[in-house]
């Protein structure tokens, strides 16, 4: 068999990042990852994926499916993403991924799945479970590992998919006593003041696009009135007093962030601001810095969805995605044993 070679060394990292078009994205996803993507592509080749095939892990409805995959990638760059600077695509536009998650299955085992603490958590939740639901985490990790890639930005909940990806990378490494696929790292962003963004209904639970309660996140794409509205209506804590306390004042503690990472202000500079003015001017003050952050992402997701506009950003991005992902695909089929297409 003739052996495809392994990739040139690369001067820059590669960085990994996906994003499923399910529920709207929020401003904790801007705030905590999309902000500090447009960071990152100045310092890393980055890919910046709607990973469209994860979705249907559970029913769709396919017109909605097809917006949201549009509206996703539309907020990537409307956040600051640049398509000149970044690769951005869709999943299902490259094959590679599917092709190579095939191969990646059976070279996992089915405990490993079972033991997934997102799959035991959604299958609670599911009246049927399908497979699709089980063995995501593998579809994960070939779109990881398809790119050869250096980082991939984490949150809490997918470290365990992340250290499945690395698990397989290492176990196919082995097998073959060759670097097939660069076994990734997880991207740890500066820690901002606070740490995560957590919803406004419950400062427990973090802000997530899939929350049952709609008044607990605040949309991207909300109305500069709903937004007041939610902000307005969110929860507080026992007193009148505006200081950062984690374990005592979550829900207060919470808010502040949010002032300090949309309006650049410090912590201390917002509780020095707002001492003994109680919690009513304080919200006040923050559903405009929120929605100050919000009004210019809102009016470039507008030019976007001009017809035409995203998806030719959409069609350049498989373009640049799809010569990187199949040279991994074949050297992995090569070592295989799997006939080359002619």
């Amino acid at each position: 068999m003739q052996r495809p070679q392994s990739p040139a060394p690369r001067i820059m990292k590669r960085v990994f990042s996906g994003v499923q078009p399910s529920g709207s994205l929020t401003l904790g996803n801007y705030l905590g990852a999309l902000r500090n993507f447009t960071k990152l592509q100045h310092e890393a080749e980055c890919l910046f994926c709607v990973v469209d095939l994860h979705a249907l892990t559970v029913p769709q409805d396919p017109k909605e499916l097809y917006q949201r995959t549009l509206d996703v990638a539309r907020i990537f760059v409307a956040c600051g993403i640049d398509p000149k600077q970044a690769t951005i695509f869709v999943q299902s536009h490259v094959p590679a991924h599917s092709e190579l998650s095939w191969l990646l299955e059976c070279t996992t085992y089915d405990g490993e799945l079972r033991r997934m603490t997102q799959y035991k958590d959604k299958a609670a939740k599911q009246e049927v479970v399908t497979s699709g639901l089980l063995t995501y985490p593998v579809l994960m990790a070939a779109d990881i590992l398809l790119y050869q890639t250096d980082e991939v930005p984490v949150g809490d909940d997918q470290k365990q998919h992340l250290e499945l990806a690395r698990d397989i990378a290492v176990r196919v490494n082995n097998r073959f006593d060759e670097a097939i696929f660069k076994v990734p790292k997880p991207y740890i962003p500066p820690r901002a003041a606070g740490g995560r963004i957590m919803n406004l209904q419950d400062p427990m639970e973090k802000m997530s696009k899939s929350a049952e309660n709609p008044r607990g996140n605040i949309a991207l794409l909300d109305p500069p009135d709903a937004i007041r509205r939610k902000i307005k209506s969110a929860v507080t804590d026992s007193g009148r007093e505006i200081y950062y306390d984690e374990e005592n004042k979550p829900a207060v503690s919470n808010l502040m962030v949010i002032y300090s990472l949309c309006s650049g202000d410090s912590l201390e500079e917002i509780q020095d601001k707002y001492a003994g003015s109680g919690y009513g001017k304080f919200k006040e003050d923050l559903a405009e810095v929120v929605v100050e952050t919000i009004t210019p992402i809102q009016k470039r997701f507008a030019e976007l969805s001009e017809p035409g506009v995203i998806e030719d950003i959409l069609s350049d991005g498989r373009k640049k995605a799809e010569p990187l992902a199949i040279p991994t695909l074949e050297r992995f089929q090569d070592r295989l044993g799997l006939l080359a297409r002619s």
